[in-house]
């Protein structure tokens, strides 16, 4: 069915970004999930660190809340417990990953600044489970060409969480597919990018949204094509895809 300029006008104005991280339609669906679901069953910590986190003016790059406890539930299903996360910021992600792994698991973190994760580094350390990560402060890949190189280190991780430079995840790819094991996972976030990969080519986009639309596109085709894992694209937070490495 055809539409006209006003249908066309309201339809890119959904695709500006909305004050969460949700695409879901409705505010109140939305807030009822957190409010039911989420909240209740927030530990302290995570709590204090998201509200640590949204007077930081950049928060809107934290990981959402209900994202949050879906890692942390997925984590405790597979059982992970050597993990790696690319992208820490404050950390919200990070800590939900230590609480779920076991007292002797390992997150090796990485992110380009170490401020933002000395922000949230308190609450960790006052939850318990600070010795479970290794900060790595710059960027990623050098750090990721070092690992492949050792044998010993491919198939060696049980899950992976990226949510870095969306530039950058194509490069990220080609080097996690080695050390991820075999049935492990991926996990991919922002993967619907504040809606804008269904937006029209004149949707009112903010710049930064705009500028990296197409290195989301570009994962999400090549993800979709992998013959070495098996895909699941989830509207949770900005959109998470996970990838079993299944060869």
């Amino acid at each position: 069915m055809a539409t006209n300029g006003a249908d066309q006008q309201n339809q890119a104005g959904r695709h500006q970004e909305v004050g969460h991280k949700s695409l879901l339609q409705s505010d109140a669906l939305y807030q009822y999930i957190l409010e039911t679901s989420v909240y209740p069953r927030e530990p302290e910590s995570m709590k204090e660190l998201r509200e640590v986190t949204a007077k930081h003016p950049w928060n809107i790059m934290t990981t959402s809340a209900d994202e949050g406890q879906f890692l942390n539930m997925l984590l405790k299903l597979i059982n992970a417990k050597n993990t790696m996360e690319i992208g820490v910021f404050t950390g919200y992600s990070l800590l939900a990953t230590a609480l779920a792994i076991p007292d002797d698991g390992k997150i090796l973190a990485m992110d380009i600044n170490r401020e933002n994760y000395d922000l949230g580094r308190p609450i960790i350390e006052k939850a318990g489970v600070a010795h479970k990560i290794d900060f790595r402060e710059g960027p990623a890949l050098p750090v990721l060409d070092q690992l492949v190189e050792d044998e010993k280190n491919h198939g060696s991780y049980d899950f992976i969480f990226v949510d870095a430079d969306k530039d950058n995840y194509i490069n990220y790819h080609k080097r996690l597919i080695d050390l991820v094991k075999v049935g492990g996972l991926i996990g991919y976030d922002n993967t619907l990018w504040n809606g804008s990969v269904v937006a029209p080519p004149d949707a009112p986009l903010r710049k930064y949204v705009r500028y990296y639309r197409d290195f989301v596109l570009e994962l999400n085709k090549a993800l979709a094509a992998d013959p070495r894992i098996e895909i699941c694209m989830l509207p949770v937070g900005d959109g998470i895809t996970l990838c079993r490495r299944i060869k």
